[in-house]
């Protein structure tokens, strides 16, 4: 087959009547004629003793397609023979080494597209306006006249190939700062040639890009928000980036925004900011606009916020912690207390619904609950009414009990060791003071 490697196409083989494996036995092969481009080569195979024959190197069936190759072999020790007594060793006397004649007939293959040029290299101006023809490819093929092109390699979509031309165009405006560029400011695009033999065969080309800067990006703060350890410095840097190549980009020019004068700026030159607290500032968060600019006065406003905190030793603002509250046994009790409290009343307030308590204030210390509205008591609540009695003074001690007494309606109790003895009290009472009035009239 034309255009490829072998190792072996033929083997040859040759008698010897010396004892096998000795110098005169083995065999040396070369070739006499047909092989002047060193397409060929051939081995002697240590066991058979047989010649190897193979392709050394890749021939086109254009150039050639027949070859007549002419191999002798030989012994590696020198012939000699004895004749008329003598030894004869003079190669005039010795017979010729023998040969033998071989033809080899190249097998003609679909031979690919080939490329005037396999690579080349142009210059495009990034944000150009698309449409603009890049390159052009000059292709060969002498199996074929009918070749498509096809792209293979595009990354970021920005071109377009004419299959019949092979013409590359932009379709897109090129972006040097696109992460498809590599660090050569180079995009590459790879473009195949296709014939139409069976099967096809493929080239490729490929076209390096090499785009130029524009100045189309901005500077910006690398990071929007730094700290500053008001324990440990006055001042804090922040470094500036510009996605654009010299001379779009830095060293920079910066200023503050406003008049702000708790803040300056330490140099108003270079590739970073360093911000400087001008007086003594509460601890907290901070904006600090600012205006940078690059080499061609493309200018652009930042808002740098800064944290101002106590840092530890490494950097790092302390962490403010909740206060803890230890609550003691009182505090406790009067958390559990208020919920009892609430719930006793409310127990009172539902079975005694509808029913009004008026307290009058007795002299001598006694104190007591005088029931009105006998009827309206709640439905849950199907029991006579009652008067509940909290402590009081009796006799002028006090006394701490609680006294659950029925009563027939409209009668009063009062509060004391004996209530129907604190109501016949009451009764003479009014009995005297009754008695002494009838007695003042008959005076008068």
């Amino acid at each position: 087959m034309e255009m490829t490697h072998s190792k072996e196409i033929l083997r040859v083989a040759v008698d010897d009547m010396d004892s096998p494996g000795t110098p005169g036995w083995k065999a040396e092969y070369y070739f006499i004629s047909g092989n002047e481009d060193g397409m060929y080569n051939i081995t002697t195979d240590p066991i058979t003793n047989e010649g190897i024959i193979g392709i050394a190197k890749e021939k086109n069936f254009d150039i050639t397609s027949l070859v007549k190759l002419q191999i002798g072999v030989k012994n590696p020790e020198t012939m000699s023979f004895c004749k008329d007594g003598k030894l004869i060793t003079d190669s005039s006397q010795l017979p010729p080494p023998d040969s033998v004649k071989i033809t080899v007939r190249m097998i003609d293959t679909n031979d690919p597209p080939e490329f005037e040029k396999y690579t080349d290299t142009v210059h495009q101006k990034e944000e150009s306006e698309p449409g603009k023809s890049l390159y052009t490819p000059i292709v060969h093929d002498v199996d074929s006249s009918n070749i498509r092109f096809e792209l293979i390699e595009d990354p970021a979509n920005w071109v377009t190939v004419d299959k019949k031309t092979g013409k590359i165009t932009t379709i897109k405006k090129m972006d040097r700062e696109s992460p498809f560029v590599d660090e050569n400011n180079i995009y590459r695009i790879v473009v195949a040639a296709i014939d139409n033999g069976a099967p096809p065969a493929t080239s490729t080309f490929t076209l390096k890009v090499h785009i130029g800067d524009e100045n189309d990006n901005i500077p910006t703060l690398v990071n929007k928000t730094v700290v500053l350890c008001g324990n440990l410095a006055d001042k804090v840097s922040v470094p500036v980036k510009d996605a654009d190549a010299d001379p779009y980009s830095g060293p920079f020019i910066f200023s503050i925004a406003n008049d702000d004068t708790k803040w300056e700026l330490e140099s108003t030159y270079g590739e970073e900011v360093v911000l400087v607290i001008r007086e003594k500032i509460p601890y907290g968060n901070y904006s600090v606009p600012l205006v940078i600019q690059d080499k061609q006065n493309q200018a652009t406003k930042e808002t740098l916020r800064v944290e101002v905190c106590d840092c530890d030793e490494s950097g790092v603002c302390h962490e403010h912690k909740p206060l803890s509250i230890v609550l003691g046994g009182a505090a406790i009790g009067l958390i559990i207390a208020g919920p009892l409290a609430f719930l006793l009343l409310l127990a009172i307030v539902v079975c005694n619904r509808g029913l009004e308590f008026t307290y009058l204030d007795m002299d001598k210390g006694t104190q007591t609950l005088v029931k009105y509205n006998e009827e309206g008591g709640c439905s849950d609540c199907k029991t006579d009414p009652f008067i509940l009695t909290l402590g009081g003074f009796a006799d002028g001690k006090k006394i701490s009990y609680m006294q659950n007494t029925r009563t027939p309606p409209g009668v009063l109790y009062g509060n004391g060791r004996n209530s129907t003895a604190t109501f016949s009290k009451n009764k003479l009472r009014h009995e005297h003071n009754r008695v002494n009035a009838a007695e003042s009239t008959k005076k008068l």
